[in-house]
């Protein structure tokens, strides 16, 4: 007997979880992918060269509206859900929709984890847009600045050519311009070529891994969403955010990193309510006491700092943190109110496209604009509504110059932050033996 398998994702863990324990297995047949999420990503199939050769004809992608329809259609006889930063509520309700037509529901764990032969440390989080990508850059320079060769991994954003994007390294500018990256994907890598790094992603994780390690002394995995790692850390990090204290028990696949983690970073204690800082404290207490928990700001840094006073200013934050990280407002918010700006536009009423979907979508944002751009047209629709804004000035608060990738000649200022440690312990302590 077959079993007939569906696997939930979007574009990204689904991957991965069909690549470690489905590819070769002639005991289970994965009948499709569905998708959710992200935009654009159903409708496709995953390629048979990646699928493998039980798979000739590659394996098709729906959308997870029709999951009932596919469990009939399919004769389907278990379901795995395989994606991140969604309520426990939101996981369940899938499940009884799994159940309900027919099949058995589960989750992958740790079984997902490839196994290597460097040392590995992972950045995870309890939430998208808790900090991971400024934790994953402060350990890289530690442990550079030891003399160690790190090579960054990061979590996939497999939204285009799915071969393409099977293996891809990152090392200079040119190589993001080659590959098309969408604004998401500069993002999380353009800081690290910045520095003189080299980061990889895509689709298969193995593959990456052992062209990782020929170029590594220490594999650094830079995770996504609040998704665990890919692979077994040596050192497990987890950021928590207490902007939202009760998240890290209420969300999946969060919860299992705060409790898998041997060193909890609470981060934002600098604009963070004391009460949310010390609500963590006592829940990291209660499931994990065993791990390391350090305490850090988040100072922001505005370049150039004065052009914000007085001004009718446009706020672009991270989409994703916006979005399912369920975030009305970001640093570039912060910065423009500290800042002193005269008004923080409403793009709302200006918005086209997917761009104003967002909104419609997501009703808790409000004046401010996620930065969305998983391809040339959502990109397009962006830098219209930038336009229609008629901003004075432009506060830029993602990793990359969205300006320059937009190709718009507006005034701005760009906002990031860092992460500096609060008293001890500090990462380069938790670091030490590696």
């Amino acid at each position: 007997m077959v079993t007939r398998v569906i696997i939930l994702g979007a574009a990204g863990r689904d991957f991965h979880n069909f690549n470690v324990s489905y590819r070769d297995d002639p005991s289970r047949e994965v009948v499709a992918f569905t998708a959710t999420q992200i935009p654009n990503i159903e409708g496709r199939r995953y390629p048979a060269d990646l699928a493998g050769a039980l798979y000739p004809d590659g394996i098709p992608i729906r959308p997870e509206s029709d999951l009932e329809r596919l469990i009939a259609e399919h004769d389907v006889d278990e379901v795995l859900f395989s994606y991140s930063d969604v309520s426990h509520e939101h996981v369940l309700h899938v499940a009884a929709r799994a159940v309900a037509a027919g099949a058995s529901f589960r989750l992958a764990g740790d079984e997902t984890m490839l196994e290597s032969d460097r040392p590995v440390v992972a950045v995870t989080a309890v939430r998208t847009g808790a900090g991971k990508s400024p934790t994953s850059r402060a350990v890289r320079r530690i442990l550079s600045d030891r003399g160690r060769k790190v090579v960054a991994v990061r979590h996939p954003m497999a939204y285009g050519n799915l071969l393409r994007q099977r293996l891809q390294r990152f090392a200079t500018f040119q190589d993001l311009a080659d590959a098309d990256c969408t604004i998401e994907e500069r993002e999380e890598y353009e800081p690290y070529v910045a520095a003189g790094n080299v980061i990889y992603a895509g689709v298969d994780y193995g593959a990456i891994l052992a062209e990782a390690e020929q170029e590594a002394d220490v594999i650094l995995w830079d995770g996504g969403n609040n998704d665990l790692p890919f692979y077994r850390p040596d050192r497990w990090i987890c950021v928590v955010d207490p902007h939202r204290p009760g998240h890290e028990l209420a969300y999946w696949p969060g919860e299992a990193n705060l409790r898998g983690a041997d060193v909890i970073l609470i981060n934002k204690v600098d604009t963070a309510p004391p009460e949310g800082v010390a609500a963590l404290a006592e829940t990291i207490a209660a499931v994990n006491p065993a791990a390391a928990v350090i305490r850090a700001a988040s100072p922001l840094i505005v370049d150039p700092p004065d052009l914000i006073a007085g001004k009718r200013v446009l706020v672009i934050e991270d989409g994703p943190t916006l979005t399912h990280g369920e975030m009305a407002y970001g640093a570039g918010v912060v910065a423009a109110r500290r800042g002193g700006a005269a008004e923080l536009i409403d793009p709302r009423p200006v918005a086209v496209g997917s761009i104003a979907d967002t909104f419609t979508d997501y009703p808790h944002i409000g004046s401010l604009l996620p930065a969305m751009g998983y391809g040339e047209e959502q990109r397009q629709e962006l830098a219209e509504t930038i336009m229609s804004a008629k901003p004075e000035v432009v506060v830029v608060a993602t990793p990359v110059d969205l300006m320059d990738v937009l190709g718009l000649d507006l005034p701005h200022v760009r906002v990031s932050y860092t992460v500096e440690e609060v008293g001890e312990p500090t990462l380069a302590q938790v670091l030490a033996d590696l």
